[in-house]
Parts: structure tokens; sequence; C-alpha cells
């Protein structure tokens, strides 16, 4: 009986899909080292403002605020076939390795499940949060790294570092949920979703730029209708945008 409340309880430390695709049975069996490599949508997540809203919290009230938060978020993860790899403070960083579907899907039930989150905030007279989230589509490694005193699951590779840091611009664009276009080839049917393509970026240390494209499927009527509405007008002003700035980047550098 004691075995099993023990085996349990690792069990919340180190996903079951996780000891999964490195086809081991229980946690007993994984070895530092283990690893895998394959395919994923990596989605992170973080609620806007964290800080502010932390200070105005007891650590009590912080940990509460937080657990409610994440307790209604992580179901829609897993309902459309995703796993949480890690939580880092207000931070999500979740794995969904059947499609590009399933996590464009389940961002948009976080969204949707967010909304239900802040009335109930609202009827205690607390604020409304924001979230952003990224998703990323990429190679990467699945493993277990450490020392002899301890050992941790982990995830490597830059669909990870892309994928976190796409979550970020959500701040910037003053968006929701941004995908990059690798998410978006992955997707079976592009137009089953309110999207439009918001800006060509690069990543620091990367000579690849990355577009990014806006999912507003989970916005308020109102903005999506007129996000819909403005769609062709707001990509032809971005790409121009660009285009032109792309091309004084090369004068510059031709004349430098």
């Amino acid at each position: 009986m004691e075995n099993a409340r023990l085996y349990d309880a690792c069990q919340g430390f180190i996903p079951e899909q996780f000891l999964s695709f490195l086809e081991k049975k229980s946690i007993v069996n994984l070895k530092l080292g283990d690893r895998l490599e394959r395919e994923m949508t990596v989605l992170f997540s973080d609620i806007h403002d964290f800080t502010t809203i932390s200070e105005q919290m007891t650590p009590e009230e912080n940990f509460a605020f937080i657990n409610q938060y994440l307790s209604y978020m992580e179901p829609q993860i897993q309902k459309y076939g995703g796993f949480i790899d890690k939580y880092i403070g207000d931070a999500i960083m979740a794995l969904f390795p059947n499609s590009a579907d399933d996590a464009v899907q389940g961002a948009i039930a976080m969204l949707e499940q967010l909304k239900t989150y802040n009335s109930e905030r609202q009827q205690r007279n607390l604020k409304p949060i924001r979230i952003g989230i990224g998703l990323h589509t990429g190679t990467l490694i699945l493993g277990t790294v450490g020392g002899f005193g301890c050992m941790d699951g982990t995830v490597l590779g830059d669909a990870v570092n892309l994928s976190s840091r796409v979550e970020g611009l959500t701040k910037t664009y003053g968006v929701s949920l941004l995908i990059t276009d690798k998410t978006w080839q992955g997707l079976k049917n592009s137009l089953a979703y309110d999207l439009r393509f918001i800006d060509r970026v690069r990543a620091k240390g990367k000579a690849k730029a990355v577009s990014l494209f806006e999912i507003f499927s989970a916005d308020p009527p109102e903005l999506r209708d007129a996000k819909i509405a403005t769609k062709e007008k707001f990509e032809r002003t971005v790409l121009y945008f660009i285009k032109n700035y792309f091309q004084k980047q090369q004068i510059y550098f031709k004349n430098a």
C-alpha cells in the first residue's frame, strides 16, 4: 500500500507519457542519460503582469492563486493529447506529441476556460487576468539529466527555446495566442481556425526568420469579427512593412 502511494506521488513529478516515450514501465527504471529524439509541438504559456499581481498577495495567497489557475488549464491540455512537462512559476510548458492541431485546439480551449476562471474571479471582486500562449513545432530531445544525487526529466532543443520566445512576443503584439510557421504548416486545415499572419521575426543567434501567425478563435466576438473583416488589409500592410524593412536592411549592410 505504501509503495503504491509512493509510486502515485512520483507520477505527479514525472508524467506517465514521459515514461512511455522512453519505454519505461516505472520511474524506478529511469537511468541518467535516457533520451529520445522526436518532433513535437511545444506550448509555452504564462500570466501577463504576474509580478505585479503577485506583489499584491501574501505567499499563501500566491500559491492558492497559481494552483487554482493551473487546475483550470491542465485539463484542457490533457483533453487534446498533450501533457505538462513542467511548471515554472506561473508558466506552463506542455508537449503535444501527436499533431499541431492538438496543440492549437488545446491552446484555444485554455483561452476559453480562462473566461470561466475570470468570471469566477470577478464574482469575488478580483480583476481578470490575461495569459499569452506560444506554439512551435520542431525536433526536440526528451530525456533525463542531472548528477548522481539528483535526476530530472527534461526537454532540450531549439523547439523549446523558440516556443518560449514566441510566447514572450504575445505581450509585444498584444495578443493571446501565437504560432510559428512550422506549426502552421503542420495543421491539417488552417482554414478551420481564425488566424492571420502577424510578422516575421529573427530569433537572436539565428540566421533564418520565422513567420508568426495569431490565432484569435477565442477572442471576444466583436474583436474576432473585426479581425476577420480587416484580415486581408492587415496582412497586406504587414507584408509591405516587412518587405521595405528588409530591403532597407540589405542596403544598410551593402553600404557598411
